[in-house]
């Protein structure tokens, strides 16, 4: 075989290879117009390689981000490196529709992108290569596992009966808030509430109605928060709420509107009307002393006074009160 007859097959392949491999290659000269358009491209745009070569990259795809991806491919040109482009940044660069069986859910491919200087026999850099990789499986089960472990977050901070937050994540909100004061001095208050009777209630009416009667304090209370505040279920009856940028007389004011609606409220289980009142404690940051716990305790302590007070009230701390 003479040189000239091997050197035509090597040609060939090489070009039978850019035609059939499963990677998208586009060629465009230093002003973005099209040299090489290969059979990925074709299959994934609909556009044949005759059709298009020799047009402009930008005029022919104008939704394309072309001022983002000039800087990057003028970055390229000049750096005389290759650049690197995860769906991470930006999902895909050419809309493709996704054909692929396991991840039939994305409407779009996603697309790892790789910009590569060539340089002519001088030296120069005269051409730009874009190498398309089709990663949608890899994306979406990054992000389908993403998704999942955000979940498992979501349940490792969330009350199962009432979706308020448990215990343990209503109790870091309040640390968080309470470490927040130290540094900028905002004012904050914490209002512990207690459901009124609340063994009378499983006692008379069967601990599932109990759970409906929780389950009706919460959506009244998740109600009436905030975006800013923070509000748990603290145990069995008894709920816990942090009101940010809230001062005692603020807060007051919330502990009382809600108190109102849980006792003109109405809770129905079994064809059975069951009415119910909560008491409720104030203390405000002021008074919190050194720690998120004192904090905590003096809420408590108001709490046991409008419980003491007769309930279906609201108290606010004040140093005075006896421990508990």
């Amino acid at each position: 075989m003479s040189n000239d007859q091997s050197a035509m097959n090597e040609l060939h392949w090489l070009i039978d290879m850019v035609q059939t491999i499963e990677v998208g290659l586009v060629v465009l000269d230093s002003s973005y117009n099209i040299q090489l358009w290969n059979g990925f491209m074709e299959n994934h745009s609909g556009v044949s390689p005759n059709s298009i070569k020799g047009q402009n990259l930008f005029e022919r795809f104008p939704e394309l981000p072309a001022k983002w991806l000039k800087q990057k491919m003028e970055s390229v040109f000049l750096l005389k490196n290759r650049t690197f482009i995860s769906w991470e940044q930006r999902p895909y660069v050419f809309k493709f529709k996704n054909y692929r069986p396991i991840t039939g859910r994305a409407d779009h491919m996603y697309q790892n992108i790789t910009l590569l200087p060539l340089a002519s026999l001088t030296g120069q850099i005269t051409h730009i290569s874009i190498i398309i990789y089709d990663v949608s499986d890899i994306a979406i089960n990054k992000l389908q596992l993403k998704a999942v472990n955000e979940q498992l977050e979501q349940l490792s901070q969330t009350d199962g009966l009432t979706q308020l937050h448990n215990r343990r994540y209503w109790q870091q909100c309040m640390e968080r808030e309470f470490e927040r004061n130290a540094r900028y001095h905002d004012e904050a208050s914490l209002v512990m509430i207690d459901i009124d009777h609340f063994k009378q209630i499983n006692d008379k009416y069967g601990h599932p109605a109990g759970d409906k009667v929780i389950q009706h304090i919460a959506h009244l209370l998740k109600q009436s928060l905030r975006e800013t505040d923070c509000a748990g279920r603290y145990g069995g009856e008894e709920f816990a709420v942090v009101l940010a940028k809230t001062n005692a007389a603020d807060a007051l004011g919330f502990t009382e509107r809600l108190r109102k609606r849980i006792e003109e409220s109405e809770v129905t289980f079994d064809n059975r009307i069951i009415k119910v009142t909560v008491s409720l404690g104030i203390n405000d940051i002021a008074n919190s002393g050194e720690n998120s716990s004192s904090w905590l305790s003096g809420a408590d302590k108001a709490l046991y006074q409008a419980k003491e007070g007769g309930r279906n009230q609201s108290v606010l701390f004040n140093p005075s009160m006896p421990d508990l």
